[in-house]
């Protein structure tokens, strides 16, 4: 299991639209920086959207989707989010005492929970001059959780998103993250059936030391 925080917040919310995400998203920063809220794990879904980050290329976006495609200021490039999906935003202060590596932390804290609930994954290191493989993946290099975050003033932001039950055929109509012809998969696609949304969320706080 990877090493958990101290003091993280769970915090569970429903569908929310991504736009209210963001803003809610950044009240819950300005909290943490100032010192009127503990570190907080919130866990959610949004209606369908790509949001992609400021280095996505043209090319990678999908034409008239039929859905929003929003820019955002985390890291990573295009993703999809929505139902059947698990997000969970992350608002830490690394300067109390966070993980060195978020990031690293984040992925084997995801890949811990999912061995819980009986998925084998594994992350993969980024060889020098190629796209991002910051996530987490099968061993056969399919792609089940995506992350991307924002570090500010020692504050995070933007965390995961987890495929449970999605319509995977979304990404077929945009580059994913930035990687050409890469597999996007679900643990329904890995089981055979999507396993309770509920239960995936109370796992996957527990591995991130979220009570």
């Amino acid at each position: 299991m990877a090493a958990m925080v101290d003091s993280l917040l769970r915090v569970d919310l429903g569908e929310v639209p991504y736009d209210e995400g963001l803003r809610l998203m950044d009240g819950w920063v300005t909290e943490r920086r100032e010192g009127r809220a503990p570190d907080r794990l919130f866990l959610l879904t949004h209606p369908p959207v790509i949001t992609y980050g400021k280095h996505t290329p043209v090319s990678d976006l999908p034409v008239d989707p039929g859905f929003p495609v929003v820019p955002v200021d985390r890291g990573g490039h295009a993703t999809y989010h929505g139902p059947g999906q698990l997000v969970g935003y992350l608002v830490m202060n690394l300067r109390d005492g966070g993980p060195a590596d978020v990031v690293r932390w984040l992925e084997t804290s995801l890949i811990a929970a999912l061995a819980e609930l009986g998925f084998e994954t594994i992350r993969r290191d980024t060889p020098k001059g190629s796209a991002s493989l910051v996530g987490v993946w099968t061993p056969s290099h399919a792609k089940v959780a995506s992350i991307g975050m924002r570090i500010r003033g020692g504050v995070t932001s933007h965390g995961f998103a987890l495929n449970i039950d999605p319509d995977l055929s979304v990404f077929d109509r945009f580059t994913a993250c930035r990687l050409d012809g890469v597999e996007m998969t679900s643990l329904r696609r890995l089981a055979g059936t999507a396993p309770d949304e509920s239960s995936v969320r109370d796992v996957i706080a527990k591995h991130l030391g979220a009570v």
